[in-house]
């Protein structure tokens, strides 16, 4: 309970500060997104438009407390924002302005929806295929050391997150973690640290691997290729705390662990076909200049033909008792003209092994809308609530007062480095979507520095990452706030070694 009080304490005191900036600051210092926006920082719209998202947000917050899904607030406080927005401007006459505000919005955000769910839905489909379960059990069943555990689930983070994203692979890891850990809650919980931190800045180099790069080359700020130069960046704020936290790993054996898996049918096909789907966005966008997500939801319909395939084959296998297709017993049963005489389940079980329910069970019915429905349907429609409402607060003229204050006052690269405090505070999603909103003038090395600093910004608190915010909920009472917030200085060692190592790899593009 002290945990969850001071993760709400600190988050939602650190926004109302943000916010209370904003709001406070001179209404001259504001500058509208266009020529038609009308400047409401000062009207009493918008303050009441600033309540409205400071009051959601602490529900998103007290999330674990109140048992509310943080999707349903910021839904809520999206709509009452922009009524306020279309409000105002229809008691100036003006009935388009909101519209089309809005309708930007939300083709950003259906962009977005659409990316993701097809990403979703391929990783479902490989976990009920069995892919990571055979990963795991590989881990567990070899016999490590605890500090070559911590080493390999590490280094399987950082490059497994670029592609299954952050969130999936940390909870990957975590489990073998726990595994491998048992009652050893000390190796549990720096175990779980590592992984967030590896899992975070894996995801910081690639489109695929976090919300915020995918939001920035779904921009078009940086070109799919072009993250790429993060890599060295993005594994020095790895390697520096895992260096230093593997002092602490003893390289004593655990206990042996006996655990097998094995892949189901089509999976590495599966596999195959997510390569390929991700082959398709990057194409769409870089030779034919069309959004990703065309390139997603075309890789989603092959895995769906490709699921009908998996269902046709299991109904062939599972052929349902009438058909005589052979079958000598039912064929006999049935004298040769399909008209049964209703033979006893035992003989035709026996003369028709395909119809016996273990064999049923070896091959389970593939259903891809399975997948579709075990997407994370509250995180996309929080996505909604953030977007719409970031988005309202922008067309009020917040987020130009946003920018003044960071990128006029601190410069771009002092506010590139705020980001990243702020994405382990208030999180990094609402953050990075409020850049991309203000759109200031940097360089292409600026632009790298945000979206690296975005990323990897979050390790530093468990709060800060939806990694982080998982892993704690699956190792319940071991990996908890305090525990990573004891490391907390070794991670900001990383942090700004990583920004030290952008400047000094990637200097020529500022």
């Amino acid at each position: 309970m002290l945990n969850t009080l001071c993760q709400s304490k600190m988050k939602s005191l650190s926004l109302l500060l943000v916010l209370f900036l904003f709001a406070l600051a001179s209404p001259a210092l504001a500058a509208s997104s266009g020529g038609e926006l009308l400047d409401l920082t000062g009207h009493w719209v918008g303050y009441v438009a600033l309540v409205v998202f400071i009051v959601a947000y602490i529900l998103v917050i007290a999330e674990e407390n109140l048992h509310l899904r943080k999707s349903k607030p910021v839904m809520v406080a999206a709509g009452i924002i922009w009524a306020l927005v279309a409000l105002v401007y229809s008691q100036h006459g003006d009935h388009h302005t909101a519209e089309a505000a809005v309708r930007h919005n939300l083709l950003e955000y259906a962009e977005l929806f659409l990316f993701l769910l097809a990403a979703m839905t391929y990783i479902n489909t490989m976990d009920e295929r069995g892919v990571f379960n055979v990963l795991r059990a590989w881990l567990v069943s070899r016999g490590f050391s605890l500090r070559q555990i911590f080493w390999i689930t590490g280094v399987l983070a950082f490059f497994i997150s670029p592609i299954a994203d952050n969130l999936t692979t940390a909870l990957l890891m975590a489990t073998v973690i726990m595994a491998v850990g048992g009652s050893n809650h000390k190796f549990v919980a720096t175990g779980c640290i590592n992984i967030v931190v590896a899992a975070n800045a894996g995801g910081a180099f690639s489109p695929f691997g976090d919300i915020t790069t995918l939001m920035v080359w779904q921009k078009g700020i940086v070109q799919f290729q072009e993250f790429f130069v993060l890599f060295l960046p993005s594994l020095a704020n790895w390697l520096v705390p895992a260096f230093i936290m593997s002092f602490t790993v003893p390289k004593t054996m655990p206990d042996t662990i006996r655990e097998k898996a094995e892949v189901q049918y089509g999976a590495w096909v599966v596999v195959v076909l997510f390569i390929l789907t991700i082959t398709m966005a990057v194409c769409s966008h870089n030779f034919l200049h069309l959004p990703p997500v065309m390139g997603m939801m075309t890789g989603l319909g092959i895995l769906k033909m490709y699921g009908y395939y998996l269902k046709r084959r299991h109904m062939s296998l599972e052929q349902p008792i009438g058909s005589d297709l052979g079958c000598p017993a039912l064929s006999a049963a049935t004298n040769g003209h399909g008209n049964h005489e209703n033979p006893p389940n035992w003989a035709i079980h026996e003369s028709c092994p395909l119809k016996t329910d273990a064999h049923v069970e070896e091959a389970p019915k593939f259903n891809i809308f399975k997948s579709l429905e075990r997407a994370e349907w509250d995180t996309l429609m929080f996505f909604y609530g953030i977007i719409l409402c970031v988005g309202g607060l922008g067309t009020m003229g917040y987020l130009a007062l946003g920018s003044q204050l960071m990128y006029g006052d601190l410069g771009p690269t002092g506010a590139n480095v705020l980001v990243g405090f702020l994405s382990a505070i208030v999180d990094n999603i609402p953050v990075m979507f409020a850049v991309l909103a203000m759109l200031p003038e940097m360089s292409h090395g600026q632009w790298l520095l945000v979206t690296l600093t975005a990323g990897v910004g979050g390790s530093m608190l468990s709060i800060g990452s939806a990694a982080g915010v998982a892993v704690m909920g699956q190792a319940r009472g071991i990996y908890t706030f305090f525990a990573h917030l004891k490391w907390a200085w070794a991670i900001a060692l990383g942090y700004f070694a990583s920004i030290a190592v952008h400047f000094m790899v990637n200097g020529s593009s500022f």
